[in-house]
């Protein structure tokens, strides 16, 4: 049983979700931000919000597992060298051209979404009860 409960641990060592990430200069990748709280919003809050942003460029590897990234000027107060564990791979393809400009962010990293127009309506019957839903078109969702 010890060797059993051996072998399972190394095959779970061994795969390739444990393999050391590595990145060169010039990479792509995108930048994990997720676990990040308070003040910095990145687009929506809570379960809704976006788990990775990017792509960036690797600019300089500044030690093992740490690396600088070219960071829009909307990010600037955000530092801009993170953990390998913060990165994630990117495949770069010409066709996926991100325009940072386009919505606007203050300054806690935040941004006012405004509807644009109404597509469609309805009205959801629940028991005793009548609910009007409204599907809105976002400007910048």
């Amino acid at each position: 049983m010890l060797l059993a409960a051996q072998s399972w641990q190394k095959s779970y060592t061994d795969s390739v979700k444990r393999r050391p990430l590595t990145f060169s200069v010039g990479d792509h990748v995108f930048l994990k931000v997720s676990p990040w709280k308070g003040v910095q919003r990145f687009g929506k809050k809570g379960k809704l919000a976006p788990r990775y942003i990017g792509p960036f460029e690797i600019l300089e590897r500044v030690a093992e597992v740490a690396y600088q990234l070219a960071l829009p000027p909307a990010l600037s107060n955000v530092h801009d060298v993170f953990h390998v564990s913060m990165l994630r791979r990117y495949i770069l393809d010409p066709s996926h051209v991100l325009d940072y400009d386009t919505v606007p962010v203050q300054d806690d990293l935040s941004f006012e979404e405004l509807p644009v127009r109404i597509l469609d309506r309805k009205t959801q019957t629940l028991r005793n009860r009548a609910i009007s839903m409204v599907k809105v078109q976002w400007q910048f969702h």
